[in-house]
């Protein structure tokens, strides 16, 4: 039987004397607008779909959506409130301590609010994305969709911003700086793969090829220097799971190929950028300059942290503090001066947590070969932010957070498929007093044990 729209059962196989019921997912819509704010997010339609969209707060429309769906859901789902995992309990800590930054910065308390509160829409989704990402299909679909977003807007930055520096302003948001950009190219490439790996169609599998190597003309058009370091960190441990534990090495070769081809064609841009860090080059790519502003900003961070160790000025604030508007290259000192050393404490635990998330996966036996490449695509994917982050101001970019929720998911959901392992009943004092009976042992029908 099945659940139809009134919400009655109805029959949907009989075996003998057994029936089955197949009960209707009430998640279903939460889920379906969680997809939505996803693409949103990730897609950044009103940029380049001609319309009013541009108007529209789609991003906060469609949590609101997927938060109504998951309140009426309340009390049929799977997990709860209460199966909330030490990540989301430290994200939450975390951007509480942000307002209370923001409510009490020395710099300017408005535009911290402002920014705290846009901030404050990861918790939100971070949250959703536990609670309705129940199984591996789903976090397939979500990942999925992360990942031929990206693809997407590749394709329609190079388009658009072509004729740009570094394609610099071709889209809005998290996509419209060019550091920006390559981060978010490198941590969805690892899962770009995963998907051309585990497909069996071929048209799919040159999807996936065609998409990998337009977010890797798109990287090197930013010619983002800290996107490269993060790509070579984050490729290397994603050759070692899908290249060498795989026994795929076919794509050693191949990856050697496309980044030759890759730096020899649209690598000019980011030697030059590179070889400026000597201060010999007069080329309008030189970054001579740029260097010596990051390192004046990290020392300007280092004294922001001595002045305001607590609370830090405030999220975003770190612009005006540090007197020529602009971030401090290094998300770890940014997100301690703007939130305090406590937020850079729990910062650093939450994606601590997330490697020991992925450290316990590893460690389960007989695991679907899919899981196995994911959870090699997530850990691809971490380790290239830990590194990158070192040379880039990307504290409040959604992705790496993303990465987080998705490992906490995908364990708890490994963990739900877990045979329960049978626990013989206590024996009973004195054997006299109970006749245990049972039928079917093992199933719902065991009869319980009765006084005699």
């Amino acid at each position: 039987m099945v659940i139809g729209d009134n919400g009655n059962l109805v029959p949907a196989e009989v075996s003998g004397r057994r029936t089955s019921f197949r009960v209707a997912d009430p998640t279903k819509m939460a889920f379906f607008w969680l997809t939505a704010f996803f693409f949103v997010y990730c897609a950044r339609p009103e940029d380049w779909i001609p319309g009013p969209l541009k108007y529209l707060p789609m991003a906060k429309i469609t949590a609101i959506l997927a938060m109504w769906g998951l309140f009426n859901a309340m009390g049929k789902t799977k997990r709860t409130l209460k199966d909330l995992p030490k990540e989301a309990k430290i994200l939450l800590i975390m951007i509480g301590l942000l307002y209370a930054g923001a409510f009490l910065s020395p710099v300017w308390i408005g535009g911290a609010l402002n920014h705290t509160i846009d901030f404050s829409k990861l918790g939100i989704a971070w949250v959703l994305v536990f609670l309705l990402v129940t199984s591996f299909d789903r976090l397939r679909r979500i990942i999925f969709i992360q990942t031929f977003c990206v693809v997407v807007v590749c394709g329609i930055g190079i388009v658009k911003g072509h004729n740009l520096p570094r394609l610099e302003g071709a889209l809005g948001g998290i996509y419209s700086n060019p550091n920006d950009l390559a981060f978010a190219i490198v941590l969805t490439l690892p899962f770009a793969l995963a998907f051309m790996v585990t497909s069996k169609n071929v048209v799919v599998k040159v999807f996936w090829l065609c998409g990998m190597l337009l977010m890797m003309l798109a990287l090197f058009m930013t010619a983002s220097r800290a996107g490269f370091i993060d790509l070579i960190i984050s490729g290397c441990v994603t050759l070692y799971y899908f290249a060498i534990k795989g026994r795929r090495l076919y794509l050693l070769v191949a990856t050697a190929l496309v980044g030759v081809v890759m730096m020899g064609s649209v690598g000019g841009k980011l030697y030059d950028r590179f070889v400026a860090l000597e201060g010999g080059s007069t080329t309008e790519q030189s970054a001579y300059g740029s260097y010596e502003q990051r390192k004046y900003l990290m020392v300007r961070a280092l004294d922001g942290i001595a002045h305001y160790p607590v609370l830090g000025v405030g999220v975003h604030n770190f612009q005006s503090y540090s007197g020529v508007w602009r971030d401090v290259h290094m998300t770890y000192l940014q997100i301690c001066v703007e939130g305090g050393v406590a937020v850079l404490i729990l910062y650093l635990t939450l994606f601590w947590r997330a490697f020991k998330n992925l450290k316990t996966l590893r460690q389960k036996k007989n695991l679907d070969p899919g899981i196995v490449l994911f959870i090699g695509a997530l850990h691809s994917s971490l380790i290239g932010f830990a590194v990158g982050a070192c040379f880039a101001p990307e504290a409040y970019q959604y992705f790496p957070y993303f990465a987080v929720a998705f490992t906490a998911t995908l364990l708890r959901t490994v963990q739900e498929q877990e045979p329960v392992p049978d626990t013989a009943l206590a024996q009973p004092k004195k054997k006299r007093h109970f006749l245990e009976v049972y039928a079917d042992r093992g199933t719902n029908d065991a009869v319980s044990p009765t006084r005699r």
